[in-house]
C-alpha cells in the first residue's frame, strides 16, 4: 500500500506543480495594474508632490496680500500693567499701582504705499497661478513621456521575443544545410551570434520594462512601485497640420504671463518705494486710566487725535531703495523679452520636431511593409539555393531594423507630440486624449 502510494503521488508531482505554476503565474497577471492615459492624468493631477508645492506658493501669495490689507483696518490693542513701587531705609513702605488702556489706529493716509503693495500682491498671486499651470505643463511632459517609455517597451518585449524566435529558426533551417553540404560553418556560427544577440535583446527589453514602470510610477506620484501596463496605441491626438500662429501662443504660455505680471508687480513696488517720501497719517484714540492703588469706578481717561508723521531725512536710504526697485523693473521687462524669445524659439522647435516624427512615422511604415515583401521572397529564394546566405542575411537583418525602426519612430512621435503641447503650456488638467 505505501508502495502504491508512493508511485500515485510520484505520476501526480508533474500535474502539482504545473498548478503551482499556474497559480503563481495567475497571481503574478492579477498583480500587474492595467492603467490607460485619462487614468495616469487623473491620479497625478491628485497625488503628484509638484502640484502641490505649486499650490502652497499660491496659497502664500494670498495670504501675503490679506497681510498687507490688515494695515487698512483698524488696529486695535488692550494693555494692563501691574507695577509695586517702594523704598528702603526708616519708614520704608510700598505701594502697589495698576494702569489699563484700550488703543485704537486707524490708517488715513500713507501716500499709496499700501495701495500700490496690495496691486503688487495681487499680481504676486497671478504670477503664483502661471507658476502652477507652468508646473503642470512640465509634469504632463514627463508623464506622457513615461507613459509613452512604458508602451515602448511592452511592444518591445513582444517584438524581441518573435526577433528570437526568427532567429532560432533561422539556426535549425542553416544547421539543416550546413549538415546537407549546401552551407559552410561560417554561415552557422554567424546565424548562432545573430541569436545570441536576439536572447540578449530579449533580457535587455525585459529589464527596460522594469525600468519604464518605475518611471511611470514616479511621474505618477506613488511612493509604492508594482508592475505596471499602460493601455494605448501609438497615435497622435494633435492632428493639425496648419501651423499656428507661434506668437500668440509665446503670449499665452503660463511662463511667459508669468514674467509679465512680475513686471507688472514691480512696477508696483516701484510706486511703493516712492510713497516713502510721503507723509503718514493715522486717526488714534485710547481710552483707560493711569496708575492707581486700587480699582476705579468712576474716574477713566481718554484721548483722541490725529498723527502726521513726514520723513526727513534717512541717510539717503529711501532714495536708494527708489534706485534698487526702477533697476529691479528695468530687469523684469529684460526677463519678459528675454522668456519671450526662448519660448518662441521652442515652439519653433517642437513644431518642427512633431512634424518630422509624424512623417518618419509613415516612412518607416512603408519600409516595414517592403522588408517584410522582400524578407517573403528571399526566405523562398534562400530554401531553393537562389540567393546565397550573405545576400539572405542582409535582408532578414533589414526586415528585423525595420521593425525596430518602426517603434522607435511611433514613440518618438508621441514625445515630440509631448513637447509640442508643452511648448503651448498644455497643463496636465484638461489634456486628457
Amino acid at each position: 500500500m505505501h508502495q502504491k502510494g508512493c508511485n500515485t503521488l510520484h505520476k501526480m508531482y508533474p500535474l502539482l506543480v504545473m498548478a503551482m505554476l499556474f497559480f503563481v503565474t495567475s497571481s503574478s497577471l492579477q498583480a500587474e495594474e492595467s492603467v490607460s492615459w485619462e487614468q495616469c492624468v487623473s491620479e497625478a493631477v491628485k497625488a503628484h508632490p509638484d502640484l502641490y508645492s505649486a499650490l502652497a506658493l499660491v496659497q502664500q501669495a494670498e495670504a501675503d496680500k490679506r497681510i498687507t490689507q490688515g494695515a487698512l483696518l483698524p488696529q486695535l490693542s488692550f494693555g494692563v500693567n501691574s507695577a509695586e513701587n517702594g523704598s528702603i531705609g526708616n519708614g520704608a513702605g510700598s505701594s502697589s499701582a495698576l494702569s489699563y488702556s484700550l488703543s485704537a489706529q486707524q490708517l488715513l493716509y500713507d501716500g499709496c504705499k499700501t495701495s500700490n503693495q496690495i496691486a503688487s500682491n495681487a499680481e504676486a498671486i497671478k504670477a503664483a497661478q502661471f507658476n502652477y499651470n507652468a508646473v503642470s505643463a512640465n509634469l504632463r511632459f514627463a508623464l506622457r513621456s513615461a507613459f509613452t517609455q512604458l508602451l515602448k517597451a511592452q511592444d518591445l518585449v513582444g517584438l524581441t521575443v518573435e526577433i528570437a524566435e526568427r532567429r532560432k529558426n533561422n539556426v535549425r533551417l542553416i544547421s539543416l544545410r550546413y549538415q546537407g553540404g549546401r552551407e559552410h560553418i561560417g554561415s552557422l556560427r554567424q546565424a548562432e551570434a545573430d541569436l545570441a544577440q536576439a536572447q540578449f535583446e530579449v533580457s535587455q527589453a525585459r529589464r527596460g520594462l522594469v525600468l519604464a514602470q518605475t518611471n511611470l510610477a514616479s511621474a505618477l506620484g506613488r511612493d509604492m512601485h508594482q508592475p505596471i501596463r499602460v493601455q494605448s496605441a501609438f497615435k497622435a491626438s494633435d492632428l493639425t497640420d496648419a501651423k499656428p500662429n507661434l506668437a500668440e501662443l509665446a503670449k499665452n504660455h503660463p511662463l511667459f504671463q508669468q514674467l509679465d505680471t512680475r513686471s507688472k508687480a514691480a512696477r508696483f513696488d516701484l510706486e511703493v518705494s516712492r510713497s516713502a517720501f510721503s507723509p503718514q497719517i493715522s486717526l488714534t484714540s485710547s481710552v483707560g486710566r493711569g496708575a492707581f492703588d486700587r480699582l476705579p469706578t468712576d474716574a477713566v481717561d481718554w484721548s483722541a487725535g490725529v498723527t502726521v508723521s513726514v520723513p526727513i531725512y534717512e541717510g539717503g536710504s529711501a532714495r536708494a531703495r527708489v534706485a534698487k526697485a526702477r533697476a529691479y523693473l528695468s530687469q523684469q521687462n529684460a526677463q519678459e523679452k528675454s522668456g519671450y524669445l526662448v519660448l518662441y524659439n521652442a515652439l519653433e522647435q517642437s513644431w518642427k520636431s512633431f512634424q518630422d516624427a509624424r512623417q518618419l512615422v509613415l516612412v518607416q511604415t512603408k519600409q516595414l511593409e517592403a522588408a517584410a515583401e522582400r524578407s517573403k521572397i528571399s526566405n523562398a529564394q534562400y530554401s531553393n539555393g537562389l540567393v546565397t546566405f550573405n545576400d539572405w542575411v542582409i535582408i532578414e537583418n533589414n526586415l528585423v531594423n525595420a521593425k525596430k525602426n518602426l517603434l522607435n519612430a511611433e514613440a518618438d512621435m508621441l514625445i515630440a507630440e509631448a513637447q509640442w503641447i508643452q511648448s503651448k503650456g498644455g497643463a496636465l488638467e484638461g489634456q486628457q486624449e
